[in-house]
């Protein structure tokens, strides 16, 4: 069951939030089969983009919305859709937006979960706005036995959709893979996004042991855990798939206001100014990390003028330390000494370049003074470490 949390709350108690989001469009997330899609298609509560309301829009079947709407219920029943997540993993939260749904929003919602095989699209189409599932397909879609999945949302009343409540988060309290969600709404109406915040998890036995793999992508479990700053963008986007889609899918700082009137550089080029940004990072897997890739992909007039990368093996309880402390204490070495970074640019640093050659658990991306990343990448070999975190040395388990 989850505790339901409001945006009032303290941001301690909503900590889940600057995990990733398993089940967004661009991980993969989809919708696979959806009772009713007559308003607006169940698609579009996995958009990464913020809801947005057009007055003036509208189609053949009504009110153009941003989000999942179905039809006003004039049968028995209730509706509900089933969600595959884009990468599997702990879900450790949820927010259920309803933003621009005033006098159409769901008034009630639960939110169910299993952990299968990868499913068929049981209403497949690419725009299914003023469509419902068949007989046929609501049929196949029967056979999951999805009704009795286990429920990791109760039965809640959702706020509607007014800026100072659309938000509403439930923290989740569940040890075991996901793999898919079904969403009930109570009876119909709408909803705009569901983000399901949580870490990824990925089989490491099917790891061949002589492979480098990125130990800090979402897809392999990797997970933020603190940041300074992200004004413009938040530190979890670094390590999404793919190449950044423009800056918005980065990371990126306000401007530093300690940054001196007049700036120098030492020999290397590099600012010396009094301030830094940081990020920190717990890897999918504890391991030896050979190259790293910093990519300042579309930060042109606003990236940032040097980084360096420290990286330390932590306990559980040194983590939780850490996050207790923002990450003021801690036993970091220096993994990436200072590099000077350039626009638009990826910059790959080799085995040759790095100063750590053990084994670690977290990284601290730290920055001068300010400004953007896109992405970031750290290859290197799994290795078994002790004391590993929550997703760190853990086989894939069923619910």
């Amino acid at each position: 069951m989850a505790e339901r949390r409001w945006a009032a709350k303290p941001a301690a108690e909503l900590d889940f939030l600057q995990f990733n989001d398993l089940a967004c469009e661009t991980v993969g997330g989809k919708v696979i089969f959806a009772t009713d899609e007559w308003f607006a298609p169940a698609k579009n509560l996995l958009k990464r983009e913020p809801p947005q309301f057009v007055a003036a829009a509208f189609t053949e079947c009504g009110k153009w919305m941003d989000g999942w709407e179905t039809r006003r219920k004039r049968k028995p029943g209730h509706d509900w859709c089933i969600i595959q997540l884009g990468v599997p993993g702990l879900v450790c939260g949820f927010d259920v937006d309803t933003s621009f749904f005033t006098g159409n929003h769901s008034p009630h919602v639960s939110i169910q979960a299993a952990c299968a095989d990868e499913l068929p699209s049981f209403t497949p189409g690419e725009d299914r706005t003023g469509m419902a599932a068949t007989e046929a397909q609501t049929a196949a879609a029967a056979k999951l036995g999805s009704e009795a999945w286990p429920e990791l949302v109760g039965v809640s009343q959702l706020q509607p959709g007014y800026s100072d409540c659309c938000h509403n988060f439930f923290r989740v309290s569940c040890n075991r893979r996901v793999t898919h969600l079904r969403l009930n709404m109570y009876p119909d109406g709408g909803i705009a996004r569901l983000r399901a915040f949580g870490v990824g998890q990925r089989d490491w036995s099917s790891v061949p042991p002589n492979q480098d793999v990125d130990l800090a992508a979402l897809t392999n479990g990797g997970v933020c855990l603190g940041y300074s700053d992200a004004h413009f963008g938040h530190p979890r986007n670094m390590i999404g798939l793919g190449r950044a889609a423009n800056m918005a899918d980065g990371w990126e700082t306000a401007r530093r206001l300690d940054r001196p009137k007049k700036l120098k550089a030492d020999h290397r080029g590099i600012l010396q100014v009094p301030g830094r940004e940081w990020a920190v990072f717990r890897l999918g897997h504890p391991g030896l990390i050979s190259s790293i890739e910093v990519d300042t992909n579309h930060f042109k007039g606003n990236f940032p003028d040097s980084c360096r990368i420290e990286a330390s093996l932590l306990t559980p309880a040194e983590e939780a330390q850490g996050i207790q402390t923002r990450w003021n204490s801690g036993k970091w070495e220096v993994l990436l000494p200072p590099q000077k970074l350039r626009p638009h640019h990826r910059h790959r640093y080799s085995k040759a370049d790095l100063e750590l050659n053990r084994p670690v658990s977290h990284i601290r991306l730290i920055i001068a003074p300010d400004g953007g990343v896109s992405r970031l990448r750290l290859w290197g070999r799994p290795m078994m470490a002790t004391g590993a975190p929550a997703n760190q040395n853990r086989p894939p388990s069923k619910l």
